[in-house]
């Protein structure tokens, strides 16, 4: 993302989990750590996807230590492509490895990775609470996206584009419908919102300091 990321590599279930770690040049005195998770790897998503950046940088300018991390088969991970079951203990080792018991967790991830986030969270309740859980155009119309705990409704930010022709809005609304979650809909937004960026990113800080 810029000159100080850190690049490392960590062990995971399916070999090596390559990571990019950003540092907030003002730190939360609690330490809280970020995992963001990117798109599909088969239609060609990375760490380095746009809007895996914008949050990134959202997260990083309210104080938080941000992960990035290549799921398995992408960039210098290791293994295949699982179908999004062996991503999510990918995200879960990387949580493991990066985010302090003791500290803030907040998971974040876009289109494919907004539904790993969203799994990863629901795995991980209640025995690590997910202080924010913010979901990008979650691929609700290719996934099964889990019920949250309740606990985690106020905590989970979702935001979708209104002519998001990859994950229609209608399967996002109808996932979050019966658990009253309400889906921040960016007007002319399409998947990847390009030239909304930046009002995502707002979106997104607004978000963390309410918390």
């Amino acid at each position: 993302m810029n000159a100080q990321t850190e690049t490392r590599t960590i062990p995971g279930p399916a070999g090596v989990l390559e990571l990019a770690i950003d540092r907030p040049a003002v730190p939360r005195a609690d330490g809280g750590v970020a995992v963001i998770a990117h798109p599909h790897p088969l239609y060609g998503g990375t760490l380095h996807n746009k809007v895996v950046q914008t949050l990134a940088r959202a997260f990083v300018q309210q104080g938080w230590v941000s992960v990035r991390f290549h799921f398995r088969g992408v960039g210098a991970s290791t293994g295949v492509h699982d179908h999004g079951v062996g991503e999510v203990d990918d995200l879960l080792a990387v949580v493991a490895a990066c985010a302090p018991v003791d500290a803030p967790l907040a998971l974040a991830g876009f289109s494919f990775g907004g539904y790993v986030a969203a799994a990863g969270a629901a795995r991980l309740w209640p025995a690590r609470p997910v202080q924010a859980l913010v979901l990008v155009a979650p691929a609700a119309s290719r996934f099964a996206m889990p019920a949250l705990a309740a606990e985690l409704l106020p905590r989970t930010l979702v935001v979708h584009g209104e002519v998001d022709d990859t994950v229609p809005l209608s399967a996002a609304l109808d996932w979050a419908r019966p658990l009253a979650l309400p889906v921040t809909v960016i007007p002319g937004g399409e998947h990847f919102f390009h030239g909304r960026l930046p009002l995502l990113k707002d979106l997104v800080a607004r978000h963390l300091r309410a918390l």
